[in-house]
């Protein structure tokens, strides 16, 4: 059996160097992500209002007028339970059938 004196790997400074590097992308890409999730939040609840939308149109075509508020569409089996934004926003129907939040987007 052949020992092999010069095996051929990485230095401690090497691997450090490394560490340093992935260091610094992470602490620049963070502040990005983060910076951005409000933005994120309010996508995202623009789209669920749309397919709620979309439900109290149903409703309104099969009982020929919109729901009061969003139980009535929980008791007909629209949604398994009361419609809420993805980061808990809390959302309503208005008079003339728009869906909104309560804090009016």
């Amino acid at each position: 059996m052949k020992i092999l004196k010069e095996e051929a790997g990485f230095s401690l400074i090497e691997m450090m160097i490394v560490l340093l590097i992935i260091s610094v992308l992470i602490l620049v890409a963070i502040p990005n992500v983060t910076k951005h999730s409000k933005s994120i939040d309010d996508k995202g609840c623009a789209a669920y209002i749309a397919m709620v939308q979309g439900q109290v149109e149903a409703y309104k075509m099969e009982n020929h007028k919109y729901p009061s508020s969003l139980p009535d569409l929980v008791s007909k089996d629209y949604f398994p339970e009361v419609p809420q934004c993805p980061d808990g926003r809390q959302l309503m129907i208005g008079q003339d059938g728009k869906v909104a939040n309560l804090k009016g987007n």
